[in-house]
């Protein structure tokens, strides 16, 4: 099997979303570092992030169904351009010594508003530039550079903030989109256009599209959970390692080995072909109950610390799994719409957790919410095994997708030889991109 990274289109996808994605793990302790800098306040911080949460979350959908609608490609492209005018600018702000909280949270909402139409752009992405057999392979390579990240982001955002200033790294970030929206304008991206309808029509099919698939509603509720359940443990975690579990250091170790989970994950993920992705992918999920409970507990801090890295090894190996899924399992022409559904009910439970968690450690102490989430969380994502499409999904739609492809990509070819044949296609052939469903569309 070819490797992706030997096909221009992909190669050139990675190089540009690995550089955005390490600008993007430098922001959020420089946001952080910065605002409270600035403000001496943990509800100016709190305000920031709202302004960049909500108009994501909301838009999401929209955002989907931009995305079948139009070229994935120039839609990332676009927001690729917007995110770096957001991030320079907010740069700017600090660099120049008397930031204005209204402009950062204006701006950080700008750049969430195209958050919500770059998120769903993901997948087509990866499904146009690299063919069903290599699908996994890619999406780990995705996965291990953004764990990457994740291990070093704040260790540059450390040297940044302390050398430069937290400034530059917002302009660090900002240029990184620019250098990833260059290299998207270069590639080609295979598409599949959707039928135009009515807003209304094109969110109500991506829905029917979710409501289908039996494996994939049940698991987005795990999923939900999980995101919930990490808020929970973000919210409570950082105090309780500081009061029981040995200082400050114990947390800082938690998120680095969490982080080196993630990365060991992304790789098992390209390296294994599970019979039932979807199903190993959902128990390593539940994983997350490890730590949950060893905090409620006030374990030793080598088996917290330990616990952690194994629940972040499985999400590390879920997301290229699911993604593979997903691509495989979904028509190319709705596979925006049903990522941006996926990533609202995804993280839609992350807010209610946050605000939930410190109300019911006060009335309950700590160790209540977080044994309530453990549980919560094995049950939703372990629970998904119940499920006949969970056990189901994988080989068979893996091999009916790939004779899909394949005579996709038979059809591209005899069209592509009946118009070099010329004359009789000639009006065809001068619309450039193609309009059916195998044609490519080509960068400009």
């Amino acid at each position: 099997m070819t490797h992706p990274l030997r096909h221009r289109d992909f190669r050139l996808l990675f190089i540009g979303r690995t550089i955005s994605t390490l600008g993007d793990a430098v922001v959020p302790a420089a946001l952080a570092i910065a605002i409270t800098r600035a403000t001496g306040s943990s509800g100016a911080l709190a305000l920031v992030l709202g302004c960049a949460m909500v108009p994501r979350l909301l838009l999401l959908p929209l955002g989907g169904v931009v995305g079948d609608r139009f070229d994935p490609r120039l839609v990332a492209l676009t927001t690729d351009l917007v995110r770096a005018a957001a991030q320079i600018f907010v740069g700017l702000e600090l660099i120049g010594g008397e930031p204005s909280l209204t402009h950062i949270a204006v701006a950080e909402a700008l750049g969430g508003i195209a958050s919500a139409f770059a998120m769903p752009t993901a997948s087509p992405l990866v499904a146009g530039t690299v063919e069903g057999p290599m699908r996994m392979r890619a999406n780990a390579l995705l996965g291990s550079v953004s764990s990457a990240a994740r291990l070093g982001g704040p260790a540059l955002a450390g040297v940044l903030v302390y050398t430069a200033g937290a400034g530059w790294a917002f302009v660090l970030d900002g240029a990184s989109f620019v250098v990833s929206a260059a290299l998207l304008a270069t590639i080609t991206v295979r598409r599949s256009p959707a039928t135009r309808s009515s807003l209304f029509a094109d969110l109500t099919e991506g829905w029917s599209e979710l409501r289908s698939r039996d494996w994939y509603w049940t698991s987005l509720i795990g999923h939900g959970a999980w995101n919930g359940a990490a808020a929970v443990l973000l919210t409570l975690g950082p105090l309780i390692a500081s009061q029981r579990l040995g200082g400050d250091g114990v947390w800082i170790a938690m998120t680095q080995a969490g982080a080196a989970g993630m990365l060991v994950g992304s790789l098992i993920a390209g390296r294994v072909r599970p019979r039932r992705p979807v199903l190993l992918a959902n128990l390593g999920l539940a994983l997350y109950a490890l730590p949950l409970l060893a905090l409620a507990v006030a374990a030793p801090a080598p088996i917290t610390v330990t616990a952690y890295a194994l629940a972040m090894t499985g999400l590390g190996f879920l997301n290229p799994v699911w993604q593979t899924v997903v691509q495989q399992e979904f028509p190319a022409q709705v596979l925006a719409r049903v990522t941006s559904y996926d990533w609202l009910l995804s993280l839609a439970a992350a807010p209610l957790g946050y605000t939930l968690a410190p109300l019911a450690a006060e009335a309950w102490g700590s160790t209540t919410p977080l044994v309530f989430t453990a549980v919560l969380v094995a049950l939703a994502c372990a629970g998904t095994a119940a499920v006949p499409g969970v056990r189901r999904v994988g080989t068979a739609g893996r091999e009916a997708s790939e004779d899909r492809e394949a005579l996709e990509a038979r059809e591209a070819r005899e069209q592509g030889e009946d118009r070099a044949k010329g004359s009789d296609r000639s009006e065809s052939d001068g619309q450039s991109g193609g309009g059916c469903k195998s044609a490519t569309e080509v960068g400009s």
